[in-house]
């Protein structure tokens, strides 16, 4: 009986280097034998082995994973897990006919219209899901998060495109009775940076989750991005100008900030793998910060208060993790400072982009706006601002030695 392709492309990538030189192909040479006589479990005597040989006919046993029964089911299983994480990318692509078809049948401009509409939609994802598994679906329940998050940042990336008028139908029930932050520069960036990077970086962990690869590198990176959202969003919903508008549709959205917060620590919990702009938001009154917000970046003064706790977020957070990081980089042996750098590059670069973003929207009142004088100043400064956490975090990933504790220290502990 001859063996299987699958079994022989198995058998001979299970090997090292070292062992194919002999013992491998020995006992493969044996597994061969046992399917020649027509046995899964019982390896028949090499040639030239009688009954007075030492390998008597019983004596060897294969266990049922080597048998082609058990390659067969751990083919059908990995192409499960893929299919779950190509489930997840179909479902995402959904949201587009589904934002269409509710945008159509919602009538009514009530919060209660579009509240059944989300029910209903999240329903939908329900079954399609369910459908789409079809019984074998990963166990890690961030699998099930990152695949509704990914299905609303494609929402939000439909909502900063209707918003710029790229395109039109799809959003605009939800746009007249949104929370008012949304048709604000800071929101149409918040929205685009949902859509555009926290989606790839849901794929990203979606896909090594069905692998069962370790994702927690992107996930503290996202960790970093959500939580600065979050630090600015709220309060800047609560203090600036809009404070005093706060509906419904505010109280849903902490539901998806408790859920996110407890992700977060899901992802912390994963084993690990081997200024002056403060001060100019604070309304200080030297000549250097009055001139500062006047002629290079008067978006700091704009009333949705999002620019102004974004710099107190900078001094407060950022300040004391730039010292802490000096003190890695001084201390040999801080590998905590792999999981700070991640947490940073994600945070800088999702405030950095919608910091720039609505400095420079038409959104943003005219006043407000970054004069086109001083636009190559104003982006200088803020890219290089966001750049240097990212390329910190790459050093920090790709030379990983000086951080990590000597050999010595851990066999001891």
């Amino acid at each position: 009986m001859k063996i299987p392709d699958s079994v022989v492309r198995r058998g001979i990538g299970s090997f090292s280097s070292n062992e194919l030189q002999f013992g491998s192909f020995k006992r493969f040479a044996l597994l061969n034998e046992s399917w020649r006589c027509g046995t899964e479990q019982t390896v028949c005597p090499p040639s030239g082995t009688g009954s007075h040989g030492k390998h008597p006919r019983s004596a060897v046993k294969w266990s049922s994973p080597t048998s082609e029964e058990g390659w067969r089911r751990e083919d059908r299983s990995s192409e499960m897990n893929a299919s779950a994480g190509t489930g997840v990318f179909v479902l995402s692509l959904m949201s587009i006919p589904i934002s269409y078809l509710f945008n159509v049948l919602v009538y009514s401009n009530s919060i209660g219209a579009i509240l059944f509409a989300g029910a209903s939609t999240l329903i939908i994802i329900t079954i399609s899901a369910s459908l789409l598994l079809n019984k074998k679906a990963p166990r890690d329940p961030l699998f099930y998060v990152y695949a509704v998050y990914a299905f609303l940042s494609v929402v939000n990336l439909i909502i900063g495109l209707e918003q710029d008028g790229i395109i039109d139908g799809f959003m605009t029930f939800y746009l007249k009775r949104a929370d008012p932050y949304i048709n604000t520069a800071h929101g149409h960036m918040v929205s685009y940076w949902d859509g555009c990077a926290h989606y790839l970086m849901y794929l990203l962990m979606v896909a090594a989750i069905t692998w069962g690869e370790n994702y927690r590198s992107i996930g503290l990176y996202w960790v970093g991005s959500f939580l600065m959202r979050m630090i600015v969003y709220i309060p800047g919903n609560i203090v600036g100008k809009y404070g005093t508008q706060i509906s419904l549709l505010f109280l849903v959205h902490m539901l998806y900030v408790l859920v996110s917060l407890w992700a977060c620590f899901r992802v912390f919990s994963l084993r690990r793998v081997r200024e002056d702009q403060p001060l100019v938001a604070l309304d200080c009154p030297t000549d250097l910060c009055l001139t500062y917000t006047q002629y290079y970046e008067p978006y700091l003064k704009d009333p949705s208060a999002y620019p102004k706790i974004q710099m107190l977020v900078n001094m407060l957070y950022f300040v004391p993790c730039y010292v802490i990081t000096l003190y890695g980089l001084v201390v040999p042996g801080c590998e905590w400072i792999t999981d700070l750098a991640l947490v940073h590059a994600g945070a800088s670069a999702q405030a950095q982009f919608s910091h720039i973003g609505a400095s420079l929207h038409t959104r943003t009142p005219f006043t407000f706006r970054v004069p086109s004088d001083s636009q190559i100043l104003f982006l200088t400064v803020n890219i290089l601002y966001g750049l240097v956490p990212q390329a910190f975090c790459y050093y920090v990933l790709n030379f990983p030695t000086f951080f990590l504790k000597p050999s010595q220290e851990k066999k001891k502990e």
